[in-house]
């Protein structure tokens, strides 16, 4: 498979940054796109709300489903992917990418912001999977894309900021073991991750600690996910991937085209060694 036109993609926090790039791409092929995440209204520091999402999933040939999710509340996720699988008729993908981010110690890191690291990242990840497993047993070719970095017990990964990492790597635990549960039902659940830091809002609020010139364009991702998604769903599972590798397996080795900066110095993402 080489299209993902007709198929349905529900995407928490496909408002902006990453998960909008997916579902642009996915757009293209003429998809259907849920577009879960909670900014209904204008952010005063956050350009982009779930109508501006599919206003423009709509202009690039998909049909859009704007749709305010806190995935967090089991009865919002529930309600939502019901409302998509109505409309639809079904569901094809999960794309967990919602996530929140603070990389403070642990002294540092008060409890409200621990509380919703791991409210959205861990429990956001599996009640968003829980709730479309029944819907993605009746695809012909359903997937579970977590963005979501490869396991490494290396300490130094940890040190800096405990409560994220534990975050992060609890969605990769997830696809770790849901790969495995749902491997005969033929559910493929991978994770995706950025080789490279990615221009995007959520990292421009951390203070500017990494310069856009220094990054890829989300579009790397979406590009990288799009490739998974097209995969047999039997045959590719349970991988950790990265997106330059997954592209250069497709036979891409330009990637002039997604660096911010033609030639820049990339800063190579948390969790992978340089």
């Amino acid at each position: 498979m080489t299209s993902l036109k007709d198929k349905t993609l529900f995407i928490s926090g496909a408002s902006r940054g990453i998960g909008k790039a997916i579902a642009l791409r996915a757009a293209a092929d003429g998809a259907n796109i849920v577009v879960a995440a909670k900014t209904a209204e204008p952010h005063p520091k956050l350009p982009g709300t779930i109508h501006s999402a599919a206003a423009e999933i709509e202009s690039a040939g998909g049909r859009a489903l704007p749709v305010v999710l806190d995935v967090r509340s089991e009865e919002q996720v529930q309600a939502a992917v019901k409302q998509a699988a109505d409309t639809f008729g079904g569901i094809d993908i999960l794309i967990n990418n919602a996530s929140a981010i603070s990389l403070t110690g642990t002294v540092e890191t008060p409890m409200k912001r621990v509380d919703l690291m791991f409210g959205v990242n861990v429990r956001g990840t599996y009640l968003c999977s829980r709730v479309c497993v029944p819907y993605l047993r009746q695809a012909d070719n359903p997937h579970i894309l977590t963005l979501a970095p490869p396991l490494n017990m290396d300490a130094k990964w940890f040190k800096d900021h405990v409560a994220y990492t534990i975050s992060k790597y609890g969605m990769s635990m997830c696809v770790l073991g849901m790969a495995e549960e749902f491997r005969d039902a033929g559910i493929a659940v991978n994770a995706l991750w950025p080789r490279t830091v990615v221009d995007t809002v959520a990292l421009r609020m951390l203070g500017g600690i990494i310069k856009p010139e220094n990054c890829r364009h989300p579009e790397i991702v979406a590009d990288a996910a799009h490739t998974v998604l097209t995969r047999n769903s039997r045959e590719f599972t349970g991988q950790f991937v990265i997106d330059d590798e997954i592209l250069r397996d497709e036979g891409i080795t330009d990637f002039d085209k997604y660096a911010v900066v033609a030639d820049g110095d990339l800063t190579t993402d948390l969790f992978l060694e340089r």
